[in-house]
């Protein structure tokens, strides 16, 4: 397994940008598809974005395409979530989780994925 920590979350008005980072320790950070996930209170967690491991294929929910993109340094293991054009309607806990490579199925549910950060706050103001 892998202990993952997140950064960078924060208040922000609506229209600007945040950069959240997901620091990873443990062996073969390489081998794990990286993945966020969000948690509005009173709301269920949701997926937000996934990279692969082998061929850092990306996938994004509709609600954030076009405007977060996910992406990892292997080198650092470390993946990032850069995030624009922030909505209200964004604001939430955000978690990395990790998912090992030995997991097939639906690359957005939450069950595949076996480790988890601790969340970092994101607040959008209107």
């Amino acid at each position: 397994q892998v202990q993952l920590v997140e950064s960078g979350g924060g208040l922000m008005q609506a229209g600007g940008s945040l950069r959240l980072s997901c620091a990873a320790s443990g062996r073969a950070f390489s081998s794990y598809t990286m993945g966020w996930f969000r948690q509005a209170p009173g709301k269920e967690r949701e997926f937000v974005a996934a990279i692969t491991w082998s061929t850092d294929n990306t996938y994004y929910a509709d609600s954030v395409k076009g405007r977060f993109t996910i992406s990892r340094d292997n080198a650092k293991n470390t993946v990032y979530l850069q995030m624009n054009s922030l909505k209200p309607e964004d604001t939430a806990i955000y978690y990395c989780a990790a998912r090992p490579r030995t997991v097939v199925g639906d690359i957005a549910s939450a069950s595949g994925f076996r480790s988890w950060g601790q969340g970092t706050q994101v607040t959008v103001s209107s």
